[in-house]
């Protein structure tokens, strides 16, 4: 299974991935530089990626934790924070990439 992840020069990576993982824990375990500085507990809102429109409905919604981080930090409307989404089967070929740096 794949996530496919461009990171913030555009260089796109598909990366392996295992079901049960956080998708915040794929993209770092490939040495792909993704900000988390609370470790994945939806604190500080670094691990922000865009989610590509095709896959966008096929993530669970956002809590409401979530969406306070998202907002705090003027997330556009495709974004959601890694350390929230649990890889699955379903997520196989996930398409993300990483926004600007703040």
């Amino acid at each position: 299974m794949k996530i496919v992840v461009a990171d913030r020069d555009g260089v796109s990576h598909e990366l392996d991935a295992v079901e049960g993982w956080r998708v915040m824990e794929i993209v770092r375990a490939h040495g792909v530089k993704l900000g988390a500085e609370c470790g994945g507990s939806s604190v500080c809102g670094e691990c922000r990626v865009r989610v590509a429109p095709e896959w966008q409905s096929k993530l669970h919604e956002p809590r409401n934790e979530e969406l306070d981080r998202l907002d705090e930090h003027l997330a556009g409307d495709d974004e959601r924070l890694s350390c929230q989404l649990i890889f699955s089967e379903e997520l196989n070929g996930l398409t993300l990439s990483l926004p600007d740096a703040a």
